[in-house]
This record gives C-alpha cells, structure tokens and sequence, in this order.
C-alpha cells in the first residue's frame, strides 16, 4: 500500500535532515481507518495531511501521486479479474458446463458482486471511484459494440444472452454494466445506496430466476411468469448480500454497521424483488427496474 514518508518543518536545518529525529518522521498511509507511526507527537490522517497541505507542497504532490499510483494498480488488478472472471464464464458456456440460462445468470450473480471486493484497494482520493468504474464501464462498451454487431464474438453473446441474439446484449446485459458503473461514481463505497443497488441487481436478481426455475410451481396470481419462490429468493438473497457488504465495508471504516441500516436493507429488497415481480418489469427488463427501485427507494430511507 503506497505511503509517504516526509519531514513535517521543511525549514529545518541541515543538520536535522542530516540526522533525522523520530519525533519529525511518520509514516501515512493512504487508506482511511488505518494509522501506522513511529516516533512520537504524530497525529491523526487528517491532521497530517493538513501539515503537509500547509507546511510542505512536496509532501502534497507526493500524497497525490501515491495515490493515483495506488488507484491506478487497484483498477488495473479489478478490471483483469472482472475480465478474467467473464473470460471463465465465456469458457464455460462454449463448453456447454452448464445450461444457458444457468450460465447466464452464473455471470450475472457473479460479475458485480466480485468487482465490490476490490473497492477498499483505491485510495481516498476524488478520482478513485472513476478509476474504479474502469472496470464496468470497459463491459458497457463491449456489450454496446457487440449489441451493435461492430464486434462478433459468439462466446460472450451466449454466456449473457436468452436466445443467443447478440442483439439482447442491448438491454439487460448493458443496462447491468451502466448500473454498477453509475453506483461507483456517483455512490461509491461510502453509500449504502450502491451497497444495495448492486447486491439486489446481481445477487437478487440472479438467485430470484435460478430459484424460480427450480422451484417456482406455484406462479403469482398477477404475473404468471413470476413464482412465490422467485420473488422471495431475491428479497433474502439481496438482503443477504446487502448484510455482508455492509459488514465488510465496515471492517474498513466506509460504512457505520447499526439495525437501523439492516431495516433500511431490507425494505429497499423487499421493494425491489415487488417490483421485479410485475409484468412491467418482463416489458422494461429487470435489470433496468431492479436497480431503479433500489436507488429509488434507497435514496428516500438511507
């Protein structure tokens, strides 16, 4: 983790940057919620940063170039293992592992839900959500050229489309990528509004179709293609998510855990998974309504 070792007086003498002394030395690290020093009469991040700020315009640059260096390798590490992560799943499709749907929904559950774990690797800096949103918005242009027809690639239309028309990479697939690439840039980790927006887009969604599928035999009497079965699996499984993010968040500091946020996580699910069960979502495509709702409804109670 980048880190910046710096003389807080730079007008010392010569002989005190020649030797040194502990109490002037220490060590700041970028990410918020962690502080490591040695020596003695070292503060807090934010009062160290504004010594620097005041008292030191290298030690600015160099704060800032530590960080973009930091966020430009998390986002290099992200986007290889989104891509990497799509590339097994293209795979299994062309192999024939798992039915389509299956697959299909195997990337859909996975892709975003991986991409959050990457988040607390960026800095704090004003540019990190952009540099982090690489990643997704990178997919929403390869879906915008292969629903176009400009790129041919058969393996990345079968493992995200319904009926193999590459066409179809148009709605849901693109809609997904822009979901998550907005909730970054605008949200970010700090917000439980992107918490739940992407956790009841991937998780949600996803699981509400496979558990559909599976055990769906009893449909809702406004929507025969929806079952019981589906609509309560994405409401726990987004919940579910959006529980274990919150937690893990909050091991960095990004986000306070507390029951109310758990109330809020789950009416914004439950709302969610209603909305995915209505007919207009089969019109409109569930990974456009999903995601809406949960902004929605997460702007209004977060």
């Amino acid at each position: 983790m980048p880190a910046l070792l710096f003389l807080c007086s730079p007008s010392a003498p010569l002989r005190s940057l020649l030797r040194p002394q502990p109490h002037r030395l220490g060590l700041l690290v970028s990410q918020p919620g962690f502080r490591f020093h040695f020596g003695r009469n070292i503060g807090s991040r934010s009062t160290i940063e504004s010594q620097c700020r005041t008292s030191t315009p290298m030690a600015v640059i160099s704060l800032e170039s530590g960080a973009l260096l930091q966020d430009a390798v998390a986002s290099a590490v992200a986007s290889g293992v989104a891509l990497a992560l799509l590339r097994f799943w293209e795979e299994m499709a062309k192999r024939g592992v798992f039915e389509q749907k299956m697959n299909r929904k195997l990337v859909h559950i996975s892709v975003g839900l991986v991409f959050l774990l990457f988040w607390p690797l960026f800095s704090s800096s004003n540019l990190a959500p952009f540099l982090a949103a690489l990643a997704p918005g990178v997919n929403a242009i390869r879906m915008l050229l292969l629903g176009l027809g400009v790129w041919k690639n058969d393996a990345i239309v079968k493992s995200m489309s319904r009926q193999g028309d590459y066409r179809e990479l148009l709605k849901g697939p693109l809609y997904y990528a822009c979901t998550i690439t907005l909730a970054t840039t605008i949200f970010w980790r700090t917000s439980p509004i992107a918490v739940s927006a992407i956790c009841n887009l991937c998780a949600g969604d996803g699981f509400a179709d496979i558990i559909g599928r599976m055990f769906g035999k009893h449909k809702l009497p406004y929507n025969p293609s929806k079952s019981f079965a589906g609509t309560i699996a994405m409401a726990a499984s987004g919940f579910l998510a959006s529980i274990l993010y919150m937690h893990f968040f909050a091991l960095f500091g990004y986000i306070e855990e507390s029951w109310s946020l758990v109330l809020a996580f789950f009416i914004v699910s439950a709302a969610s998974a209603m909305v995915e069960s209505l007919p207009i979502s089969s019109e409109l495509d569930d990974n456009l309504t999903v995601p809406l709702t949960s902004l929605c409804v997460g702007a209004a109670i977060f």
